[in-house]
């Protein structure tokens, strides 16, 4: 009999053991769609067609960077599965894309996808479906509204911060100028356009002598550049995409209008806006940077460049290493894997934008000295510094502090 009770406690005692163990293992590993022991799906949507393809060689970047992650044993021993779709920057393509990711690749997360426009069209899809929207590829101010889209974070400085910067730059040293304005005429022009208005204050009204707009949709835009020239405007403030961007600049040095020029940063990429609207064209435009210029040869034996250099070398040797969009893509895809890892066994999606919202001082190879990723549970805003840049030459200078402008959504 004693024996019999020995065994039993014996079985008893390995029953709790193996319970203990189950759930130990249950509460170490939790999973959702798009995630397991061996990969982790991630989903992108990029412009590789369309008026903004310029910006395709983000996509192209970060697959490179993913397959760089998973030849080093992938996060946490789990390799990516990065999957991106062409929506030729139109907002109906971006619903059709995001829903196949959702419904049929069954990601974990959208990871970047590129535009204001775009991402506006998808972001009540994603948040219902609770799907993070993770470092959106556009600095609207809208991305930085936990309270109403807690699954949507940004990335970049934000568009009314920066046009902000801009303005308080004017008011200080062309209090008496007369600003033509030119702007896509879309979500991600209009959020430019009121920072930069907030910006000049009650001067507003007085100085912006012309705002016009443009639709992505047209060909060129030099009939609105020649009409801006003939109000006589002596600051131009350029907020308008790589193609555009380019556009402008060549058709200012054709018909002789030579105000100061500001550049929205999203087009500052010497590889394709400066060196396609002539390094001659460009000169003294004033834009903002927040990481390295790959041009510039004061990084030239900065550790982080040639940590950089190496990556491309190896995984893109094909990429334009002028283009600034190859760097902006090197740091965001640092991003999130600092994200995913810092989810542990935890791949929730929950857990995703927790953790994503749980940033301090993290600095990416590739920012400026100085410039640091920060988010809290209030703060979906990564990135909120920047340092004014003037073109010289053949690259960009950069003068002044790194500053900051904060802007909630």
């Amino acid at each position: 009999m004693l024996a019999i009770k020995l065994r039993l406690g014996a079985f008893s005692a390995a029953l709790a053991l193996l319970a203990a163990t189950s759930s130990g293992a249950l509460a170490q590993k939790k999973y959702d769609t798009g995630a397991s022991d061996t990969e982790i799906k991630i989903g992108n949507i990029m412009p590789y067609s369309g008026p903004a393809s310029a910006y395709g060689v983000i996509g192209k970047t970060e697959e490179a960077y993913f397959r760089k992650i998973n030849a080093e044993g992938g996060i946490n021993g789990r390799k990516i599965n990065f999957i991106s779709y062409d929506d030729a920057y139109s907002p109906p393509k971006t619903v059709e894309q995001a829903r196949k990711l959702v419904e049929s690749d069954e990601v974990l997360l959208v990871f970047n996808s590129l535009g204001t426009p775009p991402n506006t069209a998808i972001q009540k899809y994603l948040n219902s479906k609770k799907v993070p929207q993770l470092f959106v590829a556009t600095g609207a101010t809208k991305w930085n509204d936990p309270k109403e889209f807690p699954w949507t974070m940004g990335w970049q400085p934000n568009y009314q911060s920066e046009s902000q910067i801009y303005a308080k730059y004017i008011l200080k040293n062309h209090p008496n100028a007369k600003i033509g304005v030119l702007y896509q005429n879309d979500d991600y022009g209009k959020d430019y356009l009121k920072g930069f208005k907030d910006g000049l204050g009650a001067k507003a009204a007085s100085l912006i002598v012309m705002e016009e707009s443009y639709e992505v949709s047209e060909p060129t835009i030099d009939s609105h550049i020649v009409k801006l020239k003939s109000t006589g405007a002596d600051v131009f403030f350029n907020i308008t995409t790589p193609k555009f961007a380019a556009q402008a600049i060549k058709k200012n040095a054709e018909i002789g209008w030579k105000p100061l020029h500001f550049l929205n940063n999203v087009s500052g990429s010497i590889g394709s806006v400066m060196k396609p609207a002539g390094f001659e064209n460009g000169q003294d435009i004033i834009s903002s940077q927040y990481f390295k210029d790959p041009t510039d040869m004061q990084w030239k034996n900065d550790p982080a460049m040639k940590a950089w250099n190496e990556f491309l070398d190896k995984y893109y040797p094909e990429a334009n290493r002028a283009d600034a969009s190859v760097m902006y893509a090197y740091i965001v895809a640092q991003g999130l894997v600092h994200v995913l890892k810092a989810c542990g066994d935890d791949l929730t999606r929950a857990n995703v934008m927790k953790q994503a919202a749980s940033i301090k001082d993290f600095e990416p190879g590739g920012l400026l000295p100085g410039v640091k990723v920060n988010t809290s549970a209030t703060d979906f805003a990564p990135l909120s510094q920047l340092q004014l840049i003037r073109f010289k030459g053949e690259t960009w200078e950069r003068f002044g502090e790194i500053l900051s402008s904060d802007t909630g959504g």
